[in-house]
């Protein structure tokens, strides 16, 4: 499945857990480093009005689906990929860090939330070793010093994996600048995976995801800063709807 963007062309590169497994598992074992992001509705939305962010996501080594959308339209296309959200990843990812021995690290979020996150991860996985743990400043920059001296600071410390919980588009443009400065270093952007894990924000029951309402759930406790979001997504919907019919019927 792939989208196309003024020329640029963003390929859904990873069909399911299982090639996501083989694909990080062969980074690590060779120790390069490689940029992981989670597509959805908004970020599509986002390459469409950001060039800057469209390149972000063009120097991404895995794409895999964050959203339900992504995966009907997958199929609509006959080009089929799993869901992966970004918040159910973080687990695997230190799961598949601990069995190769890789040192993990955190950025984004808050201290406390990156230390709770840390403490459950560590009770859960075991062998996982978090090296280091970094909350930005509320001004973050992916272009500025500040950014350049925490990839330092990851390829000081021989980071194998850095979880990005920044949001988009900082965490996606932190990967693709981190690619060139901290190129042994795996970088996963996932959000509000982090926070989740530590308990700082609430995420939707599982029966509410089982039912691809986690949309709503979300809508409910925050509408005015995700309603005009979620109309931006639904606009984009028929053009993309066209675009996978055109993939079926080339």
């Amino acid at each position: 499945m792939y989208f196309d963007f003024k020329d640029v062309r963003i390929d859904v590169n990873i069909a399911d857990r299982t090639r996501l497994e083989q694909a990080v598992m062969g980074h690590f074992q060779t120790r390069r480093g490689f940029a992981l992001a989670t597509v959805n509705l908004d970020h599509l939305v986002k390459m469409k009005a950001s060039d800057s962010f469209l390149k972000a996501y063009a120097a991404q080594d895995f794409v895999v689906a964050d959203g339900r959308p992504i995966v009907w339209l997958s199929r609509l296309a006959q080009r089929p990929v799993s869901l992966m959200p970004g918040s159910d990843m973080v687990v695997p990812l230190c799961q598949w860090a601990a069995r190769a021995g890789v040192p993990v690290a955190f950025v984004g979020s808050t201290d406390v939330a990156l230390r709770d996150a840390a403490e459950a991860l560590k009770a859960g996985v075991p062998g996982l070793e978090v090296n280091w743990c970094h909350a930005p400043s509320g001004v973050f920059d992916p272009a500025s010093d500040e950014a350049t001296d925490i990839l330092q600071e990851l390829a000081r410390r021989k980071i194998g994996l850095c979880f990005l919980a920044l949001g988009a588009p900082k965490q996606e443009a932190m990967a693709a600048r981190g690619r060139a400065l901290s190129p042994e270093v795996g970088f996963a952007s996932v959000g509000a995976g982090l926070d989740f894990l530590g308990g700082h924000q609430k995420r939707a029951p599982k029966l509410v995801r089982d039912l691809a309402l986690e949309w709503a759930w979300r809508w409910l406790w925050s509408p005015r800063r995700l309603g005009p979001r979620y109309l931006k997504c639904l606009a984009i919907l028929p053009g993309q709807l066209l675009h996978a019919l055109r993939l079926r019927h080339p």
